[in-house]
């Protein structure tokens, strides 16, 4: 039996080996994450967990601060539920306007965001070998920097340099990024910007 054992591990450790240069290899390969990826076209989208402050115009009475609901509606006097997620504050705005405007005459609504969570498919996730893995509201011009700040950076286990983006926008490309010149020599130019629904990977060192 320790003879079998033996051979068992004989087998097992240049396989391992093997696989794992062969997917170091393949991240390698990955092309490395632009330095611009915002668009200037962006605006932040509502999702659950945001706070909206309406405003109505010469109507105090209707005017109040509300929570949307997980499922991404909000609920306001003579409103009961009216879809709030994905769109943008001008937008709902004019979607109260038509609410309101069935029961009051030509109804001047404002809409303020205020506790920015965001849509699901907009927040950037960070997994893996972060200090604080978790996910962030996306905001404009965001950075691979911004990120790493508020993780608290990387562990002493991780392998930064071997970190990917997975860019949901782009069908799921992933990007190579280079954290641990960034987080720990203060490498500049390993700083890219982010993209809404990005997904931070970050793989621990085997050695």
């Amino acid at each position: 039996m320790f003879r079998s054992t033996i051979r068992s591990i004989k087998y097992w450790l240049p396989v391992s080996l093997a696989g794992l240069l062969l997917a170091t290899g393949c991240a390698g390969n990955r092309p490395a994450a632009p330095a611009a990826a915002a668009s200037a076209e962006y605006s932040y989208k509502i999702g659950p967990g945001d706070n909206l402050n309406i405003v109505v115009w010469r109507n105090p009475e209707l005017s109040m601060t509300v929570p949307v609901r997980p499922d991404g509606k909000i609920s306001s006097p003579l409103i009961d539920d009216l879809n709030a997620m994905g769109k943008d504050s001008t937008a709902l705005a004019r979607d109260i306007e038509k609410e309101l405007g069935k029961y009051i005459r030509d109804p001047v609504v404002t809409v303020i965001v205020t506790g920015f969570v965001g849509p699901y498919s907009e927040q950037i996730r960070v997994i893996g070998a972060a200090t604080k893995p978790q996910i962030l509201a996306y905001k404009q011009k965001m950075t691979l920097l911004d990120v790493m700040i508020a993780v608290g950076g990387i562990t002493d286990f991780a392998d930064g340099n071997s970190a990917t983006i997975l860019r949901t926008s782009e069908n799921n490309v992933q990007y190579s990024v280079r954290i641990k010149d960034l987080v720990k020599r203060g490498d500049v130019s390993a700083n890219v910007e982010m993209k809404p629904g990005d997904v931070l990977i970050i793989p621990q060192s085997w050695f």
